[in-house]
Protein backbone atom coordinates (compact mmCIF):
# COMPACT_ATOMS: atom_id res chain seq x y z
CA UNK A 1 0.00 0.00 0.00
CA UNK A 2 2.69 2.27 0.78
CA UNK A 3 5.97 3.00 -0.88
CA UNK A 4 8.75 1.58 1.13
CA UNK A 5 11.18 3.42 -1.19
CA UNK A 6 9.77 7.12 -0.07
CA UNK A 7 11.53 8.07 3.00
CA UNK A 8 14.58 7.47 0.44
CA UNK A 9 12.80 9.30 -2.20
CA UNK A 10 12.81 12.52 0.84
CA UNK A 11 16.08 12.41 0.96
CA UNK A 12 17.18 12.53 -2.65
CA UNK A 13 14.71 15.52 -3.60
CA UNK A 14 16.39 17.00 -0.65
CA UNK A 15 19.63 16.62 -1.46
CA UNK A 16 18.94 17.83 -4.78
CA UNK A 17 16.77 20.93 -3.99
CA UNK A 18 16.51 21.04 -0.14
CA UNK A 19 13.76 19.60 1.57
CA UNK A 20 9.73 19.73 0.50
CA UNK A 21 8.34 23.01 2.35
CA UNK A 22 5.08 22.88 4.46
CA UNK A 23 3.70 25.91 4.81
CA UNK A 24 0.40 25.08 7.70
CA UNK A 25 -2.94 27.34 8.33
CA UNK A 26 -3.70 26.65 12.07
CA UNK A 27 -1.64 25.73 15.29
CA UNK A 28 -4.53 24.30 17.27
CA UNK A 29 -4.48 20.44 18.62
CA UNK A 30 -4.02 19.39 14.68
CA UNK A 31 -1.94 21.62 13.57
CA UNK A 32 0.31 21.40 16.68
CA UNK A 33 0.48 17.55 15.97
CA UNK A 34 1.95 18.20 12.37
CA UNK A 35 4.36 20.75 13.00
CA UNK A 36 5.66 18.08 15.92
CA UNK A 37 6.01 15.42 13.35
CA UNK A 38 7.61 17.28 10.39
CA UNK A 39 10.47 17.81 12.54
CA UNK A 40 11.07 14.42 12.96
CA UNK A 41 10.39 13.20 9.33
CA UNK A 42 13.65 13.52 6.63
CA UNK A 43 13.41 15.30 3.57
CA UNK A 44 10.57 17.70 4.90
CA UNK A 45 10.58 20.70 6.76
CA UNK A 46 7.94 23.60 8.07
CA UNK A 47 8.56 26.75 6.85
CA UNK A 48 5.68 28.89 8.12
CA UNK A 49 2.74 28.72 10.23
CA UNK A 50 -0.51 31.32 10.27
CA UNK A 51 -2.49 31.55 13.05
CA UNK A 52 -4.68 34.16 14.86
CA UNK A 53 -3.05 33.27 17.50
CA UNK A 54 0.98 33.47 17.22
CA UNK A 55 1.90 32.94 20.46
CA UNK A 56 0.14 28.66 19.33
CA UNK A 57 2.62 29.02 16.20
CA UNK A 58 5.54 29.61 18.99
CA UNK A 59 4.78 26.97 20.98
CA UNK A 60 3.97 24.44 18.68
CA UNK A 61 7.65 25.23 17.28
CA UNK A 62 9.19 25.48 20.49
CA UNK A 63 7.46 22.07 21.43
CA UNK A 64 8.63 20.46 17.81
CA UNK A 65 12.27 21.45 19.38
CA UNK A 66 13.25 24.62 17.25
CA UNK A 67 15.17 27.00 19.28
CA UNK A 68 13.20 30.41 20.02
CA UNK A 69 15.94 32.31 18.20
CA UNK A 70 14.84 30.46 15.18
CA UNK A 71 11.10 31.30 15.24
CA UNK A 72 10.55 34.47 13.83
CA UNK A 73 7.25 36.55 13.44
CA UNK A 74 6.83 37.78 9.74
CA UNK A 75 4.15 39.84 8.20
CA UNK A 76 4.38 39.56 4.42
CA UNK A 77 5.26 37.05 1.84
CA UNK A 78 8.84 38.49 1.37
CA UNK A 79 9.54 38.30 5.08
CA UNK A 80 8.22 34.57 5.04
CA UNK A 81 10.77 33.84 2.31
CA UNK A 82 13.30 35.38 4.15
CA UNK A 83 13.00 33.85 7.58
CA UNK A 84 12.80 30.83 5.19
CA UNK A 85 15.93 31.21 3.15
CA UNK A 86 17.70 31.87 6.83
CA UNK A 87 16.91 28.31 7.44
CA UNK A 88 13.86 29.42 10.38
CA UNK A 89 10.16 28.98 11.11
CA UNK A 90 7.99 32.20 10.31
CA UNK A 91 4.90 32.52 12.32
CA UNK A 92 2.33 34.89 10.53
CA UNK A 93 -0.91 36.19 11.57
CA UNK A 94 -1.65 36.74 7.79
CA UNK A 95 -3.09 33.80 5.87
CA UNK A 96 -2.67 35.74 2.28
CA UNK A 97 1.29 36.23 3.10
CA UNK A 98 1.21 32.41 3.53
CA UNK A 99 -0.14 31.48 0.21
CA UNK A 100 2.16 34.23 -1.70
CA UNK A 101 5.28 33.32 -0.47
CA UNK A 102 7.53 31.74 -2.65
CA UNK A 103 9.74 29.42 -0.50
CA UNK A 104 6.90 27.03 0.40
CA UNK A 105 6.08 24.09 -2.04
CA UNK A 106 2.71 22.92 -0.75
CA UNK A 107 0.18 24.31 2.31
CA UNK A 108 -1.95 22.00 4.88
CA UNK A 109 -5.20 23.78 5.85
CA UNK A 110 -5.92 22.99 9.60
CA UNK A 111 -8.22 26.24 9.84
CA UNK A 112 -11.31 23.36 9.85
CA UNK A 113 -13.83 26.25 8.79
CA UNK A 114 -15.25 25.61 5.44
CA UNK A 115 -15.77 29.25 4.27
CA UNK A 116 -12.30 30.45 5.59
CA UNK A 117 -10.82 26.91 4.09
CA UNK A 118 -12.24 27.80 1.11
CA UNK A 119 -11.13 31.33 0.60
CA UNK A 120 -7.48 30.34 1.72
CA UNK A 121 -7.39 26.96 -0.72
CA UNK A 122 -8.95 29.61 -3.87
CA UNK A 123 -5.97 31.50 -3.01
CA UNK A 124 -3.47 28.97 -2.54
CA UNK A 125 -3.89 27.38 -5.46
CA UNK A 126 -4.08 30.92 -7.61
CA UNK A 127 -0.19 31.27 -6.33
CA UNK A 128 0.44 27.90 -7.74
CA UNK A 129 1.22 25.91 -4.90
CA UNK A 130 -0.46 22.05 -4.01
CA UNK A 131 -2.60 21.97 -0.48
CA UNK A 132 -3.25 19.95 1.55
CA UNK A 133 -7.09 19.83 2.85
CA UNK A 134 -7.99 18.69 6.52
CA UNK A 135 -10.89 20.63 6.03
CA UNK A 136 -13.54 17.89 5.02
CA UNK A 137 -16.03 20.03 5.70
CA UNK A 138 -15.44 22.09 2.83
CA UNK A 139 -14.48 19.34 0.21
CA UNK A 140 -17.69 17.72 1.17
CA UNK A 141 -19.13 21.09 0.21
CA UNK A 142 -17.25 22.23 -2.75
CA UNK A 143 -14.61 19.87 -3.00
CA UNK A 144 -15.13 18.99 -6.94
CA UNK A 145 -15.05 22.28 -7.82
CA UNK A 146 -12.08 22.99 -6.10
CA UNK A 147 -10.32 20.18 -7.72
CA UNK A 148 -11.20 21.80 -10.67
CA UNK A 149 -9.36 24.96 -10.02
CA UNK A 150 -6.44 22.47 -9.08
CA UNK A 151 -6.21 21.00 -12.09
CA UNK A 152 -6.47 24.98 -13.92
CA UNK A 153 -4.21 25.98 -11.71
CA UNK A 154 -1.50 23.03 -12.23
CA UNK A 155 -1.54 22.14 -8.68
CA UNK A 156 -2.81 19.27 -6.42
CA UNK A 157 -5.81 19.26 -4.36
CA UNK A 158 -5.72 16.62 -1.93
CA UNK A 159 -7.34 15.23 1.46
CA UNK A 160 -5.28 14.29 3.97
CA UNK A 161 -3.47 10.97 5.13
CA UNK A 162 -4.01 9.75 8.49
CA UNK A 163 -7.80 11.11 8.34
CA UNK A 164 -10.39 7.99 8.14
CA UNK A 165 -11.33 8.59 5.13
CA UNK A 166 -8.04 9.00 2.88
CA UNK A 167 -7.26 5.82 5.09
CA UNK A 168 -10.41 4.02 4.21
CA UNK A 169 -9.68 4.89 0.19
CA UNK A 170 -5.96 3.69 0.75
CA UNK A 171 -7.57 -0.17 1.69
CA UNK A 172 -10.55 0.68 -0.73
CA UNK A 173 -7.66 0.46 -3.67
CA UNK A 174 -5.89 -2.24 -2.04
CA UNK A 175 -8.80 -4.51 -2.39
CA UNK A 176 -9.70 -3.22 -6.12
CA UNK A 177 -6.13 -3.56 -7.17
CA UNK A 178 -6.74 -7.23 -6.33
CA UNK A 179 -9.90 -7.40 -8.29
CA UNK A 180 -12.12 -8.13 -5.23
CA UNK A 181 -15.39 -6.80 -4.97
CA UNK A 182 -16.30 -3.95 -2.78
CA UNK A 183 -19.48 -4.48 -0.15
CA UNK A 184 -19.37 -2.06 2.28
CA UNK A 185 -16.08 0.34 3.79
CA UNK A 186 -16.08 2.72 6.69
CA UNK A 187 -14.54 3.11 9.99
CA UNK A 188 -15.21 2.75 13.63
CA UNK A 189 -16.66 5.16 15.73
CA UNK A 190 -14.43 6.84 18.20
CA UNK A 191 -16.58 8.37 20.76
CA UNK A 192 -19.84 7.23 21.29
CA UNK A 193 -23.22 8.09 19.64
CA UNK A 194 -25.30 11.07 21.31
CA UNK A 195 -27.34 13.02 18.89
CA UNK A 196 -28.56 15.64 20.98
CA UNK A 197 -24.94 16.15 22.86
CA UNK A 198 -24.36 20.18 23.84
CA UNK A 199 -20.60 21.45 24.79
CA UNK A 200 -21.56 22.49 27.85
CA UNK A 201 -22.01 18.83 28.87
CA UNK A 202 -18.43 17.96 27.40
CA UNK A 203 -16.47 20.78 28.65
CA UNK A 204 -14.63 18.73 31.33
CA UNK A 205 -13.59 15.61 28.89
CA UNK A 206 -12.51 18.51 26.22
CA UNK A 207 -10.24 20.12 28.80
CA UNK A 208 -8.90 16.65 29.61
CA UNK A 209 -8.84 15.53 26.05
CA UNK A 210 -6.93 19.41 25.49
CA UNK A 211 -9.72 20.01 22.81
CA UNK A 212 -12.18 22.16 21.70
CA UNK A 213 -15.45 20.98 23.52
CA UNK A 214 -16.94 22.40 19.99
CA UNK A 215 -14.93 19.58 18.38
CA UNK A 216 -15.37 17.38 20.71
CA UNK A 217 -19.49 17.44 20.38
CA UNK A 218 -18.67 17.33 16.26
CA UNK A 219 -17.72 13.72 16.94
CA UNK A 220 -19.85 12.98 19.47
CA UNK A 221 -23.10 13.85 17.95
CA UNK A 222 -22.48 12.02 14.79
CA UNK A 223 -21.57 14.98 12.50
CA UNK A 224 -17.98 13.82 11.98
CA UNK A 225 -18.77 10.62 10.91
CA UNK A 226 -21.51 11.61 8.50
CA UNK A 227 -18.95 14.29 6.97
CA UNK A 228 -16.11 11.86 6.76
CA UNK A 229 -18.14 8.84 4.75
CA UNK A 230 -19.84 11.57 2.46
CA UNK A 231 -16.39 12.53 1.68
CA UNK A 232 -15.56 8.66 1.01
CA UNK A 233 -18.32 8.06 -1.04
CA UNK A 234 -17.94 11.22 -3.04
CA UNK A 235 -14.41 9.94 -3.89
CA UNK A 236 -15.44 6.24 -4.94
CA UNK A 237 -18.85 6.36 -5.61
CA UNK A 238 -19.64 4.01 -2.62
CA UNK A 239 -23.21 5.52 -1.00
CA UNK A 240 -25.03 5.80 2.32
CA UNK A 241 -27.31 2.38 1.92
CA UNK A 242 -30.22 4.36 3.68
CA UNK A 243 -30.08 7.71 5.19
CA UNK A 244 -28.22 8.01 8.38
CA UNK A 245 -26.58 4.95 7.47
CA UNK A 246 -27.06 1.51 9.76
CA UNK A 247 -23.87 2.30 12.20
CA UNK A 248 -24.54 -1.09 13.63
CA UNK A 249 -22.88 -2.61 16.76
CA UNK A 250 -20.77 -4.91 15.08
CA UNK A 251 -17.40 -5.67 16.18
CA UNK A 252 -14.37 -6.31 13.87
CA UNK A 253 -15.31 -10.43 13.84
CA UNK A 254 -19.32 -9.39 12.83
CA UNK A 255 -18.15 -6.87 10.31
CA UNK A 256 -18.78 -9.50 7.62
CA UNK A 257 -21.77 -10.77 8.62
CA UNK A 258 -23.34 -7.53 9.43
CA UNK A 259 -22.29 -5.11 6.41
CA UNK A 260 -23.71 -7.27 3.64
CA UNK A 261 -26.59 -7.91 1.85
CA UNK A 262 -30.08 -8.94 3.63
CA UNK A 263 -30.19 -12.31 1.50
CA UNK A 264 -26.63 -13.59 3.52
CA UNK A 265 -28.47 -12.27 6.59
CA UNK A 266 -27.03 -9.02 7.15
CA UNK A 267 -28.31 -5.52 6.95
CA UNK A 268 -27.54 -3.78 3.74
CA UNK A 269 -30.21 -3.62 0.75
CA UNK A 270 -27.24 -3.41 -1.31
CA UNK A 271 -23.58 -3.97 -1.93
CA UNK A 272 -21.13 -0.94 -2.33
CA UNK A 273 -21.47 1.68 0.79
CA UNK A 274 -20.12 3.41 3.32
CA UNK A 275 -21.09 2.85 7.21
CA UNK A 276 -19.64 2.66 10.40
CA UNK A 277 -19.49 0.30 13.24
CA UNK A 278 -19.77 1.42 17.25
CA UNK A 279 -19.05 -1.97 17.76
CA UNK A 280 -15.76 -3.35 19.81
CA UNK A 281 -12.48 -3.53 18.32
CA UNK A 282 -13.29 -1.84 15.41
CA UNK A 283 -12.12 2.01 16.66
CA UNK A 284 -10.05 3.79 15.98
CA UNK A 285 -9.27 1.30 12.76
CA UNK A 286 -11.34 1.43 9.10
CA UNK A 287 -12.58 -1.25 7.53
CA UNK A 288 -13.69 -2.38 4.21
CA UNK A 289 -16.00 -5.56 3.06
CA UNK A 290 -15.12 -7.72 0.11
CA UNK A 291 -16.10 -10.52 -2.10
CA UNK A 292 -14.59 -12.68 -4.58
CA UNK A 293 -16.58 -14.76 -6.65
CA UNK A 294 -13.55 -17.50 -7.35
CA UNK A 295 -13.54 -20.47 -5.70
CA UNK A 296 -9.93 -20.85 -5.71
CA UNK A 297 -9.42 -17.09 -4.22
CA UNK A 298 -12.06 -18.07 -2.08
CA UNK A 299 -10.79 -21.47 -0.72
CA UNK A 300 -7.48 -19.45 -0.25
CA UNK A 301 -9.00 -16.60 1.83
CA UNK A 302 -10.29 -19.03 4.16
CA UNK A 303 -6.75 -20.68 4.65
CA UNK A 304 -5.40 -17.32 5.71
CA UNK A 305 -8.18 -17.36 7.88
CA UNK A 306 -9.08 -13.90 6.93
CA UNK A 307 -12.94 -15.11 7.69
CA UNK A 308 -15.08 -18.03 7.06
CA UNK A 309 -16.61 -16.56 3.48
CA UNK A 310 -18.28 -15.66 1.05
CA UNK A 311 -17.21 -12.04 2.61
CA UNK A 312 -14.41 -11.00 4.42
CA UNK A 313 -13.20 -8.36 6.33
CA UNK A 314 -10.03 -6.27 5.47
CA UNK A 315 -8.60 -3.80 8.04
CA UNK A 316 -6.21 -1.17 8.82
CA UNK A 317 -6.23 -1.37 12.98
CA UNK A 318 -5.14 2.72 13.27
CA UNK A 319 -5.68 6.50 11.56
CA UNK A 320 -2.75 8.56 12.99
CA UNK A 321 -5.15 11.41 12.03
CA UNK A 322 -2.66 14.92 12.03
CA UNK A 323 0.80 12.64 12.14
CA UNK A 324 0.06 11.30 9.04
CA UNK A 325 -0.76 14.43 7.26
CA UNK A 326 2.39 15.39 6.28
CA UNK A 327 2.49 12.44 4.08
CA UNK A 328 -0.09 14.25 1.76
CA UNK A 329 1.98 17.21 1.41
CA UNK A 330 5.09 15.22 0.65
CA UNK A 331 3.47 12.88 -2.14
CA UNK A 332 1.63 16.29 -3.79
CA UNK A 333 5.12 17.32 -4.27
CA UNK A 334 7.18 14.50 -5.27
CA UNK A 335 4.57 12.68 -7.58
CA UNK A 336 1.93 15.17 -8.50
CA UNK A 337 -0.48 13.39 -7.14
CA UNK A 338 -3.90 13.27 -4.41
CA UNK A 339 -4.27 10.90 -1.73
CA UNK A 340 -8.01 11.60 -2.26
CA UNK A 341 -10.21 13.86 -4.16
CA UNK A 342 -13.54 13.80 -5.21
CA UNK A 343 -15.41 12.67 -8.51
CA UNK A 344 -16.73 14.75 -10.79
CA UNK A 345 -19.91 14.16 -9.57
CA UNK A 346 -21.44 13.43 -5.62
CA UNK A 347 -23.08 10.56 -4.62
CA UNK A 348 -23.29 11.75 -1.24
CA UNK A 349 -24.49 14.81 0.87
CA UNK A 350 -23.94 15.55 4.51
CA UNK A 351 -27.26 17.67 5.70
CA UNK A 352 -28.30 19.02 8.87
CA UNK A 353 -31.04 18.06 11.48
CA UNK A 354 -32.08 20.10 13.63
CA UNK A 355 -30.49 19.03 17.70
CA UNK A 356 -33.23 21.74 19.18
CA UNK A 357 -36.54 23.66 17.70
CA UNK A 358 -35.37 26.57 15.95
CA UNK A 359 -37.20 29.57 15.73
CA UNK A 360 -37.89 32.26 12.49
CA UNK A 361 -34.61 34.64 12.45
CA UNK A 362 -31.82 32.72 14.54
CA UNK A 363 -28.58 32.39 13.07
CA UNK A 364 -27.63 29.32 13.08
CA UNK A 365 -23.88 28.58 14.74
CA UNK A 366 -20.93 26.38 13.98
CA UNK A 367 -21.43 22.17 13.33
CA UNK A 368 -20.82 20.99 16.72
CA UNK A 369 -22.64 23.46 18.55
CA UNK A 370 -26.04 23.55 19.79
CA UNK A 371 -28.39 23.84 16.57
CA UNK A 372 -27.98 21.27 14.74
CA UNK A 373 -26.03 18.20 13.54
CA UNK A 374 -24.56 15.85 10.21
CA UNK A 375 -26.53 13.68 8.74
CA UNK A 376 -25.63 11.34 5.50
CA UNK A 377 -27.39 10.28 2.53
CA UNK A 378 -27.62 9.93 -0.83
CA UNK A 379 -26.90 12.98 -3.43
CA UNK A 380 -30.75 12.00 -4.88
CA UNK A 381 -32.40 12.11 -1.29
CA UNK A 382 -31.01 14.78 -0.55
CA UNK A 383 -31.94 17.03 -3.97
CA UNK A 384 -35.66 15.32 -3.51
CA UNK A 385 -35.93 16.71 0.12
CA UNK A 386 -34.48 20.48 -0.81
CA UNK A 387 -31.60 19.67 2.15
CA UNK A 388 -29.41 22.30 3.36
CA UNK A 389 -25.82 20.91 2.77
CA UNK A 390 -24.11 21.21 6.13
CA UNK A 391 -21.46 23.07 4.77
CA UNK A 392 -23.70 26.00 4.04
CA UNK A 393 -25.81 25.78 7.22
CA UNK A 394 -23.64 28.20 9.73
CA UNK A 395 -24.84 31.08 9.51
CA UNK A 396 -27.90 30.34 7.96
CA UNK A 397 -31.30 32.01 8.82
CA UNK A 398 -34.22 30.44 10.11
CA UNK A 399 -37.48 31.31 8.00
CA UNK A 400 -39.75 29.07 9.13
CA UNK A 401 -39.79 27.60 12.80
CA UNK A 402 -38.20 23.63 12.94
CA UNK A 403 -38.87 21.12 15.72
CA UNK A 404 -35.87 19.16 16.87
CA UNK A 405 -35.47 16.29 14.27
CA UNK A 406 -36.54 18.02 11.39
CA UNK A 407 -34.18 18.27 8.34
CA UNK A 408 -32.21 21.83 7.56
CA UNK A 409 -33.74 22.48 4.15
CA UNK A 410 -33.58 25.82 1.69
CA UNK A 411 -37.16 26.37 2.30
CA UNK A 412 -36.90 26.57 6.35
CA UNK A 413 -33.36 28.07 6.14
CA UNK A 414 -31.78 30.87 3.79
CA UNK A 415 -27.69 30.11 3.68
CA UNK A 416 -25.54 33.58 4.18
CA UNK A 417 -24.89 34.22 0.48
CA UNK A 418 -21.98 36.54 1.65
CA UNK A 419 -19.87 33.29 1.81
CA UNK A 420 -17.71 32.17 -1.04
CA UNK A 421 -18.46 28.84 0.01
CA UNK A 422 -22.44 29.42 -0.58
CA UNK A 423 -21.82 31.01 -3.71
CA UNK A 424 -19.85 28.16 -5.02
CA UNK A 425 -22.45 25.58 -4.17
CA UNK A 426 -24.99 27.58 -5.33
CA UNK A 427 -23.70 27.36 -9.24
CA UNK A 428 -22.60 23.99 -8.30
CA UNK A 429 -26.42 22.86 -7.62
CA UNK A 430 -27.55 25.32 -10.32
CA UNK A 431 -25.11 23.67 -13.18
CA UNK A 432 -27.23 19.93 -11.78
CA UNK A 433 -30.49 21.51 -11.98
CA UNK A 434 -30.86 21.19 -8.52
CA UNK A 435 -32.31 24.07 -5.63
CA UNK A 436 -33.30 26.39 -8.72
CA UNK A 437 -32.90 29.41 -6.11
CA UNK A 438 -32.16 33.17 -6.41
CA UNK A 439 -28.43 32.16 -7.37
CA UNK A 440 -25.46 34.68 -6.58
CA UNK A 441 -23.20 35.86 -9.49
Amino acid sequence: MSNPQFAAELLERAERQGPVTIGLAGAGQMGTDIVVQVALMPGLRIGAISEVRPQAAIDAALLAGHDRSDIVQASSASDIDRVIEAGKVAVTEDLHALAAAGRIDVIIDATGNPNIGTLFALEVMKNGKHIVMLNVEADITIGRFLKEEARKAGVVYTGAAGDEPACTLEIIGFAKSLGFGIVAAGKGKNNPLKIDAMPADYEKEAAERKMNARMLVEFVDGSKTAIEMVAIANATGLVPDVPGMHGPTATLEQLADVLCPKEDGGVLHRKGVVDYSIGKGVAPGVFCVIETKHPRVLERMIDLKVGKGPYFTIFRPYHLTSLEVPLSAARAVLYKRADMEPLDHPVAEAVAVAKRDLGVGQSLGMIGETDYRGFAMTWEDARKKGALPLGLAERAKVVKPLKVGEFLTYDNCVPDDSMVVTQIRRRLDQSDGRFVTSAVA
